[in-house]
């Protein structure tokens, strides 16, 4: 991606890009013509299987407040008491809770619905579901509602360097 076309991104998928590149990933974000808010929507607008969108979803650590970055398969919930448990134990109080829009906008320079599992304004603390493993390909936010990156799972562990972990709620079989 060029200068000039990297301009004409929103502040936060040029980030993205930026990240991507340093890394020398081979794919760059791809606006797409209609939001991707959800899961759904992106795998919808994708022509892929829900599973294979990258949910980043920010909860928050009160104890010391901090960003807590799950990146799961669209098609499964996030089981909190598995990431609590990982993320906050030994933590005084040891206590996980929803994030607001704010919060997530505050810490991760992105808006609900358009976070990227990279390129922070603040690095979370950052956990990967081990379902998305199930899948070659994948696709996470860049940055934007309408922003898409094209990844594996390798290379997200390899961009996030977050650890893998079971944190889903029911499993699903490869």
């Amino acid at each position: 991606m060029c200068g000039a076309e990297l301009q004409t991104l929103p502040e936060s998928v040029q980030r993205v890009v930026r990240v991507l590149q340093d890394a020398g990933h081979p794919h760059t974000p791809v606006m797409l013509d209609g939001a991707a808010r959800t899961a759904q929507q992106a795998a919808d607008a994708l022509g892929v299987a829900l599973g294979q969108i990258a949910k980043s979803i920010i909860f928050r650590r009160k104890s010391d407040d901090a960003a807590v970055l799950v990146i799961t398969s669209g098609d499964l919930r996030v089981d909190e008491k598995k990431v609590q448990a990982l993320v906050c134990s030994g933590v005084d109080g040891g206590k996980l809770g929803r994030a607001d829009a704010d919060f997530v906008k505050a810490r991760t320079g992105f808006s609900i619905g358009g976070v990227s599992p990279v390129a922070h304004a603040t690095p979370p603390v950052a956990l990967i579901d081990a379902q998305l493993f199930r899948f070659d390909e994948i696709w996470a936010a860049a940055g934007h509602p309408h922003a898409v990156f094209r990844l594996s799972p390798a290379q997200l562990q390899v961009l996030s360097k977050a650890p893998v972990h079971d944190v889903t709620a029911e499993a699903v079989a490869p």
